[in-house]
């Protein structure tokens, strides 16, 4: 399996709980909170799939980089998000009335779209057959030495 495979098969599980989550989680905000909680279910799947697709365009990104340029970038890149993210969350309190946008279907349901995906991904990753380079095995036996050659 090609390395595009398997981030387009890690997407893709991660996509399809997700978008189910979100769907249910918009209605029954709808349903508890009117206009108010649809709209913060609405915005909060928005921020969620935005959040974990720049995860894995990241990922497919760095694929031929050394590990320490990879640790780098997956370092940035989360920052970045948590400090966008974080603005946004100002932005949104700032500017908007809790009237027009409720927090409380906002939070549970970024809360609720974050586990499916995490869930999604995980169980799409199991799935996968990949094989990773084990280390070989040590030249030394040091522990297996007998009596008569110490």
């Amino acid at each position: 399996m090609t390395q595009e495979n398997v981030e387009l098969s890690l997407l893709r599980g991660a996509v399809i709980p997700t978008a189910l989550t979100g769907v249910i989680a918009m209605g029954l905000s709808a349903f508890i909170a009117g206009t108010p909680g649809f709209l913060g279910a609405l915005l909060a799947q928005f921020i969620v799939v935005i959040f974990f697709t720049i995860t894995i365009l990241v990922s497919r990104i760095s694929r031929n980089l050394d590990p320490i340029s990879t640790m780098g970038l997956a370092l940035f890149s989360y920052t970045t998000k948590l400090l966008f993210v974080g603005v946004f969350l100002w932005l949104l309190t700032t500017y908007t009335d809790r009237e027009s946008i409720n927090r409380t279907s906002f939070g549970v349901t970024a809360i609720l779209l974050t586990l499916s995906w995490l869930g999604g991904e995980i169980a799409s990753y199991t799935k996968l057959r990949i094989h990773l380079p084990l280390p070989g095995a040590s030249s030394s036996n040091s522990g297996n030495e007998s009596e008569g050659e110490k």
